[in-house]
């Protein structure tokens, strides 16, 4: 009887990979320095990724299970690529890759000299390497683990019958645990007690803290990253962040990587859940309802203004609202564009809003990613106080209207009608006063501040990367420091004056087609800063494919490209596929230039045949 020889595999382009190379060095190995060469016969798998940005810290969720299925095939390498000039700091690396569990080596790449290598044009991108050390798929923005987890499977199966699979031990080695009170805490909310409650945000945990703000009174919650309701004890969180005290003398609490608010009764310590399905919102997903039934993403802050809970949804870069008196979520302002668009807040956009405080007539919101101070009236129209764009930020006092920030993540509202912002990047306490127009500086050395809180005279700072609290005197005088303005460490991308192809790539994984079950599964949305850089293209349609005719009379700019696709896995039989949706926004800081170039390829998911 013959036998049938298999199917071939499928021959997929492939790619030498180039070496990886980082100023900063290794993390997370033990120190030990790595070369591709050492990494040969593992699938690898790059994640250029920077610490300030929600859609990074999104895919180090989504790989934590790849890693864990495929331990000893599966080698995650993050490549650390700063956007800020903080980020470009090895301790706030060394910071970052604690803070948020990050399970794998890290090379940290101040200069981007791997990014530059690798083509990389977005935060977060994700590259697999075969084990012998090609470059075979490469995926932008959020939503690709289960294509790699697909691939993964291909390449264990092709190259264990090749004898080129390496199985073993990966190169991990985990850091020392530090035995501080509390880890990277990320919010402070001053209690009727005259205590404080902390989140603990790195421990899964609530804590509670003596007037003192150093003593722990409690701990709420068991410490392991989990979603679960009950005592004190047995509650679980995950990187909480946002507290707001609630009318019945309870707080909610913005549990960001369980994309959950959730209950704390003071009283009691029973935590409960009020809002989210533990499950991250997508595109298409509803936008209200039952707010148990309606998914939501990394709220990160939470406060009360005009009888709701006013929720900075920073991982969708939206504000939304909570009602406790129907029991409800719904958006109240953004488009899940990311960028900065005031106006009517249906109209608005926000870039990972991180921060909130609320006074009688105005919500003030820190927007970490575009380094503003914003705020939105009661009408719900959205202004901007300080701040200008995604890559202008620095330190810079004076006048709102050229004044800085660096990623900002809190704002804490004074009497006097000024706020304080949590200035983080920039290791500051900054105040900005809507009397004068005016922004000073109150306090430095504060490393890594995140939020804030009034108690009398003083001002009591979470020092994240510090871990404590730290208790301010509000001066009476201002700090003098020098001015420094910085523009993101990406170069912009030469272009020619005129007509510009603009081609995001995108192919469906193995197994997959586009879903177009219910019309077209794909959309494109392009628009610009300044808007008169676009003479013609901008605009949503459902074609990846967009020609563009740019403004000869603009000098540079940034092309704001956002796109989508869904995909469906592809089996006639079976009636209810499971489906996927690829997303990714791009800011490409572009220099009009002639003989530029006439062609601007964005990959998705896929390879670009065309490069």
């Amino acid at each position: 009887m013959s036998e049938t020889s298999p199917a071939p595999t499928p021959r997929r382009a492939r790619v030498r990979a180039p070496e990886l190379i980082g100023k900063g060095g290794w993390l997370n190995t033990g120190d030990k320095q790595y070369t591709l060469a050492d990494l040969r016969g593992r699938i690898v798998v790059l994640d250029f990724w920077t610490f300030c940005c929600i859609n990074c810290l999104h895919v180090l969720d989504e790989l934590r299970e790849l890693e864990e299925q495929h331990r000893d095939t599966v080698v995650v390498i993050g490549v650390h690529s700063p956007k800020f000039v903080h980020e470009a700091e090895h301790r706030a690396v060394v910071d970052a890759v604690e803070r948020y569990g990050v399970e794998h080596p890290v090379l940290d790449d101040p200069e981007l000299a791997t990014w530059k290598q690798y083509a990389v044009r977005a935060w977060p991108t994700l590259v697999v390497i075969d084990p012998e050390g090609y470059v075979v798929a490469q995926h932008a923005g959020e939503g690709h683990a289960h294509a790699i987890a697909r691939l993964v499977e291909e390449l264990e199966a092709e190259h264990e019958a090749k004898g080129t699979l390496r199985r073993g031990d990966g190169p991990y080695v985990p850091p020392e645990p530090e035995p501080t009170a509390l880890r990277f805490p990320g919010k402070v909310l001053l209690l009727p007690s005259g205590n404080f409650l902390v989140s603990d945000t790195t421990r899964h945990q609530l804590v509670e803290l003596a007037e003192d703000a150093e003593t722990v009174v409690r701990r709420i919650g068991s410490g392991a990253r989990g979603l679960a309701d009950g005592t004190a004890a047995e509650a679980s969180f995950s990187e909480p962040q946002g507290l707001a005290l609630l009318d019945d003398g309870s707080v909610v609490v913005a549990d960001t990587v369980n994309h959950a608010l959730r209950r704390l009764d003071l009283r009691t310590g029973e935590v409960t859940t009020l809002a989210g399905t533990g499950r991250q919102w997508w595109q298409g997903s509803p936008t209200s309802g039952p707010a148990r039934e309606i998914d939501l993403s990394s709220p990160w802050d939470v406060a009360v203004f005009g009888g709701r809970v006013w929720i900075a949804m920073a991982g969708v870069h939206q504000l939304w609202a909570y009602d406790p008196e129907a029991g409800t979520v719904a958006v109240a302002a953004g488009t899940t564009n990311e960028g900065l668009v005031d106006g009517p807040a249906a109209e608005a956009w926000f870039a990972q809003p991180s921060g909130l405080a609320a006074t009688a007539d105005r919500l003030w919101l820190a927007d970490s990613e575009t380094s503003a101070l914003r705020w939105v009236d009661p009408d719900g129209r959205v202004h901007t106080a300080v701040g200008t764009g995604l890559f202008d930020f620095g330190h810079r006092d004076g006048a709102a209207g050229q004044a800085l920030f660096q990623h900002p993540l809190g704002v804490t509202a004074l009497p006097d009608g000024s706020v304080a912002v949590a200035d983080t990047y920039n290791h500051a306490l900054r105040r900005y006063d809507p009397a004068t127009g005016e922004v000073t500086t109150l306090a430095t050395d504060l490393r890594e501040p995140s939020g804030a809180v009034l108690v009398g005279e003083d001002i009591v700072v979470v020092e994240s990367a510090r871990h404590r609290l730290t208790r301010l005197r509000l001066p009476e005088e201002a700090v003098r420091v020098a001015s420094v303005a910085h523009r993101t460490r990406r170069a912009a991308t030469e272009v020619a004056p005129g007509r510009l192809r603009l081609d995001v790539i995108f192919q469906a994984p193995a197994g997959q087609k586009l879903d177009t079950r219910y019309g077209p599964s794909t959309r494109l949305l392009v628009s610009s800063t300044p808007p008169e850089l676009l003479l013609k293209g901008e605009g949503a349609d459902t074609d990846l494919t967009r020609e563009v005719d740019l403004n000869p009379a603009v000098t540079e700019g940034v092309l704001h490209v956002s796109a989508m696709a869904a995909s469906c896995d592809d089996d006639p039989a079976n009636a209810y596929p499971a489906c996927h949706v690829h997303q990714q926004d791009w800011g490409v800081p572009v220099r009009i230039t002639e003989g530029g170039a006439s062609r601007l390829p964005l990959v998705l998911a896929g390879m670009d045949q065309d490069a």
